[in-house]
């Protein structure tokens, strides 16, 4: 019988090799992404204190104008700015990034890009 590969298993322990080594702190928070088959989730985690300080996701209601009628991309790409913006407001400018155990590519390429140009850096 042939066995046929559970991807989101192997994306989870991908996950926790990485979060071995990559943690958020109070100067330089964690930039945490969740992508499921149709929406996108972000949020910016302060590991030390166990707080998200910000988030964002394609399902918020400040987002459902822009996000509808876009493909996954483009809806990445505009929950990576609104990230950006919000975490720039709360005077967070320098992040880590956890893309969670997904490839860097796709959505999370594209999230990861458009916060980069909002102004993040990691």
């Amino acid at each position: 019988m042939i066995s046929k590969k559970d991807k989101n298993q192997e994306r989870q322990r991908r996950h926790e090799r990485v979060r071995k080594t990559v943690s958020g702190t109070s100067t330089r928070p964690r930039l945490c992404i969740y992508r499921s088959v149709s929406n996108i989730y972000v949020q910016i985690i302060d590991d030390t204190k166990g707080i998200t300080l910000v988030s964002a996701s394609s399902l918020e209601k400040s987002l459902k104008a822009q996000v509808a009628g876009k493909t996954k991309m483009e809806q990445a790409e505009i929950v990576g700015t609104e990230i950006a913006k919000r975490a720039i407001a709360k005077g967070i400018k320098q992040v880590v990034c956890d893309r969670g155990g997904y490839l860097y590519t796709g959505r999370v390429k594209k999230l990861t890009d458009s916060a980069r140009e909002a102004g993040l850096d990691f």
